[in-house]
């Protein structure tokens, strides 16, 4: 399990990295992609099966509607063309160093509490309670009731309205009875 973690991290620096170095949005949103999963998979391995599915599948989806509007609205095809990824290097540099001294400073400083007590039996379930409390149902309704407005949205702001193609082209354009 320790090799499988150090392998995971090493692809997700690596894959961070990469965002930085390459010359095009897409290989920067691929680069992206495989550092997130490498943490999804992390999650997985540390028996956080939920959050790593999730952060997986959300990665995935989101980094592919990425690269679809990437290829329907940028100038060069598919964001494959080289272009300046970063701007005001050395400025960008200072900020990324301090930040990260800074970060492992704390982390390496602090004085982390020992860890007392077992891992509850289903940690999905306690991290659940835990952020969520006792309002966990009513974010699961919620969750849904955006799902089903995000899907009427979509539905509805279509060319062909909410009927289809069923509905007489006279009647989209107002005429008929």
């Amino acid at each position: 399990m320790a090799v499988a973690f150090w392998i995971l991290a090493v692809i997700a620096v690596a894959g961070g990295v990469a965002v930085f170095v390459v010359d095009s949005m897409a290989r920067a949103t691929f680069a992206l992609l495989a550092s997130l999963l490498a943490v999804g998979v992390t999650f997985l391995l540390i028996d956080l099966r939920y959050l790593g599915a999730l952060i997986i599948l959300m990665m995935v989806m989101e980094m592919l509607v990425m690269a679809v509007f990437m290829i329907m609205y940028m100038m060069n095809p598919a964001g494959l063309m080289p272009m300046k990824m970063v701007h005001n290097k050395t400025g960008a540099a200072v900020i990324a160093g301090t930040v990260f001294v800074l970060l492992a400073a704390g982390a390496v400083l602090t004085r982390w509490p020992e860890g007392r007590g077992t891992p509850p039996a289903d940690p999905t379930h306690a991290l659940g309670l835990a952020i969520m409390g006792p309002k966990m149902l009513v974010m699961m309704v919620i969750g849904v009731a955006i799902l089903a407005t995000m899907i009427a949205s979509v539905v509805l702001a279509t060319h062909r309205g909410r009927y289809g193609s069923a509905m007489p082209d006279r009647h989209r354009d107002g005429e008929g009875s």
